[in-house]
């Protein structure tokens, strides 16, 4: 949503936050429909470390010091109390006194309900300390106020206090190395606060074709400006000239440097990426695939030759049987995975996968894709893995046996050019299709339209069949989509188009993917399905008037990511 509408890739960390944004009040009423409360495990540390997780990321990219420091030392306190005292502190008032939404667990418990939304993306500390309370001139009001306000000063002066006595400055390094012939090298160390000396292991030797002086050491040792010290000065007045040691022996002097200046941590050797070899050119002619999510488009599997993939569902669990018996009846069927597979509904799809057994499928889940890797079917990493560069793409050819991959829409013309493809890998891209901008496990349309449940459950995935839209304050609108067996989607109000990239970039792809499930958004479409496949197809083949054709009946559509790119 955020590169969509604002170049900022969030898969980037780049995030402009559009779900805090401001729309159109909704007939429910709500300013921010989008807007949830923030996310917190806080009370949950018990459960995580028995779910066998190992370390936690705490948010905070953004946000000013005094919110780092206080829930940084307030998670500090909290595992420490669990794991020194086997108990957990049930008072998260700190965390409340900086920036907050009001906190939600409910993700994490997998009790997703309308409670986790909050119409309002601002710091919401002063409400939670003011009380519930309409009555403005209370005086109990005033003052929890004003002691909320007071004690927030408090803690932004304290740890203004703190910030002032850090200092960032490195410390000097005076390195000083000395040895003479049959004798080991001697490497003295002196920082402002210490020094000690580092012996090689073995003696030094009559130099031959290299020998060591005052560039090859400093080359050796000026790692260490890295650290927290540089080097100030490096001497050699006590070695001898002409004189040798292994270069091997003088990594391993450095290493002990290294570990001794760091409180015995071991230097982590730099990693030489290897430069990959463009192919040289192939004459590739693409194909054209289709996706495809109803039945009633089975009859596309006879009237053209593309590939024709089919959607599953996110929750298929309750009718995999019948997906069984579907793929096994029609053959010519790629299945199409979705990104987002949880519980029972991923068990069934790797049941799926085990009992139908099909030649390719292409997924957007990793489970999955590990799955086919195991059992030796091909597969294609979907366009919601989002790959962008050419390390992934040889990583998954070699690693996960993967037949191929689809090339971020994130990405413009000169960015897809300097992606190198492994030798007898497909690359695929999509030049049409609806934009999905969000999907969600939270139902939309308690903040839209509302809804009479308060949470999601099991019959809401299988049954629920609604759709509504929303609209920004820049007049843009955005249409929500619930279909049976899925989540709720976002869509873009027009459909991706990029057939310039044909002609942009030839001899890339091997495939050209174009979506046509029925999803609706402000793109008209004004031919029937069949008759689409065939000017895409004949644009393949280098037909002018196809690509005026195209713009003319699939309208209004965009290409701007592709212009703009990451």
């Amino acid at each position: 949503m955020s590169s969509v509408h604002g170049g900022n890739s969030g898969n980037r960390g780049r995030c402009s936050q559009p779900c805090r944004d401001r729309y159109l009040t909704t007939p429910e009423g709500k300013n921010f429909p989008l807007n949830l409360k923030d996310n917190s495990a806080y009370f949950d540390l018990r459960e995580i470390s028995d779910a066998g997780v190992a370390s936690l990321k705490i948010e905070g990219r953004i946000k000013n010091f005094d919110y780092v420091y206080t829930v940084v030392k307030s998670f500090k306190k909290q595992i420490l109390s669990f794991y020194d005292q086997g108990r957990l502190n049930n008072d998260n008032s700190d965390l409340y006194k900086v920036f907050n939404r009001d906190f939600s667990n409910s993700y994490l418990k997998g009790d997703i309900n309308k409670d986790m939304f909050i119409d309002n993306p601002r710091d919401n500390s002063a409400k939670k300390f003011s009380g519930i309370n309409d009555d403005s001139a209370n005086m109990k009001l005033v003052k929890e106020k004003e002691k909320y306000y007071e004690e927030k000063e408090a803690i932004t002066a304290n740890v203004k206090s703190k910030i002032k006595q850090l200092s960032i400055a490195k410390a000097s390094l005076i390195i000083s190395i000395s040895g003479r012939l049959g004798t080991p090298l001697k490497v003295y160390v002196n920082t402002p606060d210490t020094s000690f000396t580092v012996l090689s292991d073995i003696n030094l030797a009559t130099a031959g074709k290299y020998t060591i002086n005052y560039d090859y050491l400093f080359k050796i040792f000026k790692v260490l400006n890295n650290t927290e010290y540089y080097i100030e000065h490096l001497e050699l007045e006590g070695l001898q000239k002409d004189l040798f040691i292994p270069f091997k022996e003088l990594t391993l002097i450095k290493k002990r440097v290294f570990a001794i200046l760091n409180d015995s941590q071991e230097l982590i050797d730099s990693i030489d990426v290897p430069l990959l070899k463009k192919q040289s050119a192939l004459e590739i002619k693409p194909d054209i695939a289709v996706l495809i999510s109803s039945q009633k488009d089975l009859y596309l599997c006879n009237k053209t030759s593309a590939n024709i993939f089919f959607q599953l569902p996110n929750c298929f669990k309750n009718e995999s049987l019948k997906f069984k018996e579907f793929f096994l009846k029609n053959k010519k069927l790629i299945p199409w995975f979705p990104s987002v597979l949880i519980g029972d509904n991923y068990t069934a799809a790797k049941e799926f996968l085990l009992q139908v057994q099909p030649e390719l499928i292409v997924t957007n889940n990793t489970g999955i894709a590990y799955e086919a890797c195991q059992k030796g079917i091909s597969w294609i990493a979907g366009p919601y893995l989002n790959i962008v560069n050419s390390y992934s793409l040889l990583y998954l050819k070699e690693n996960f046996n993967c037949y191929g991959s689809f090339i971020s829409n994130e990405l413009n013309k000169y960015q897809i050019q300097t992606i190198i493809n492994p030798e007898n890998f497909k690359l695929y891209y999509s030049i049409y299709h609806p934009i999905l901008l969000m999907l969600s496990r939270q139902c939309l349309f308690h903040q839209v339209i509302g809804c009479t449940k308060s949470s999601i459950d099991e019959e809401c995935i299988q049954k629920c069949d609604k759709s509504s839209s929303i609209t920004n304050l820049k007049n843009v609108s955005f249409f929500i989509e619930k279909t049976k067996g899925n989540y709720h989607s976002i869509y873009n109000n027009s459909n991706f188009l990029n057939t310039d990239i044909v002609i942009d970039l030839p001899d890339t792809f091997a495939s050209f993917f174009i979506d046509l499930r029925d999803v609706k958004t402000e793109t008209k479409i004004e031919m029937d399905k069949q008759g689409i496949i065939k000017l895409f197809e004949n644009l393949l083949k280098g037909d002018i008037d196809s690509k005026k054709e195209l713009k003319q009946i699939i309208h209004p559509s965009t290409n701007a990511q592709y212009k703009k790119g990451i």
